[in-house]
């Protein structure tokens, strides 16, 4: 099963792109082992449109056209359901044993996220009530990804 973080925004050159690479190149050397082909990250650029509602349209129609075709769609959202680490490893789990080729994280932009009515997501998952930083999502994300690994293994 391959993992994917579809994120708005460029991390590249800051302190959480860092460490959001050391987690994926983690779950990547353990996630082969266990079922998992590929941990990636994709980025969309962040909308230069002036109000704020136009912005995350815009950001979110660049996240539905990168969503392959048949993945389980989870949204990052401060609104969704929060799990423990063994909660989301067995998650996880489920999903690859149940035959899911392709897991799609959407993070979205400063504004929020939309990906618009044709993106139906299989669930939400929050880091607890707070509203965290879309780059601080993508690093937290990442060790979520390889702590489930770790406790799998």
């Amino acid at each position: 099963m391959r993992l994917l973080i579809l994120a708005v925004g460029h991390a590249r050159g800051t302190p959480e792109a860092a460490l959001t690479d050391d987690f994926v190149g983690r779950a990547k050397a353990m996630g082969k082992r266990l079922g998992f082909s590929a941990v990636t990250i994709e980025e969309v650029p962040q909308s230069k449109l002036r109000e704020a509602r136009g912005r995350i349209a815009a950001e979110g129609e660049k996240l539905a056209a990168r969503i392959p075709t048949g993945a389980h769609v989870i949204f990052m959202d401060a609104k969704g359901k929060g799990m423990t680490s063994d909660g989301f490893a067995e998650m996880l789990a489920a999903m690859r044993d149940a035959g899911a080729r392709e897991i799609v994280f959407l993070i979205g932009g400063p504004d929020g996220l939309d990906p618009g009515p044709s993106v139906k997501p299989g669930r939400s998952l929050a880091f607890g009530p707070q509203t965290w930083p879309h780059l601080m999502v993508r690093a937290m994300l990442a060790e979520q990804i390889y702590r489930a690994f770790t406790i799998l293994a």
